[in-house]
């Protein structure tokens, strides 16, 4: 059995900034094959489809398509703020190596 990913209350908070659940939104945080690695996050505000599995916390809610699913197996989705920039990042237990940019990650 996989561990489901966590989000932080960060990432929540952050979302709840943004108004994301009061204008029926949601953050989908997807895997496709792709980037410099050979797969990539695609981070979006998006709405619930129905194979989606719906983590929920401080009102709002992050989506992950049961493909992406697999990969994002006991990951931690977070918020962060630094220098470069703030952005929603993606802890991966599963990634053996990733790329500078932090979007794109290999298994």
């Amino acid at each position: 059995m996989q561990l489901p990913p966590k989000v932080t209350d960060r990432a929540f908070a952050r979302l709840s900034e943004i108004g994301a659940g009061t204008q029926g939104q949601a953050l989908r945080v997807a895997v496709e094959g792709g980037g410099c690695s050979g797969f990539q996050y695609d981070i979006k505000l998006d709405t619930p489809a129905q194979d989606d599995l719906i983590l929920e916390g401080s009102g709002e809610k992050v989506l992950i398509d049961s493909t992406s699913l697999p990969f994002l197996a006991g990951a931690t989705i977070d918020f962060t703020e630094e220098l470069i920039g703030a952005r929603f990042v993606i802890d991966n237990p599963n990634a053996t190596a990733s790329c500078g940019c932090g979007t794109s990650f290999s298994i």
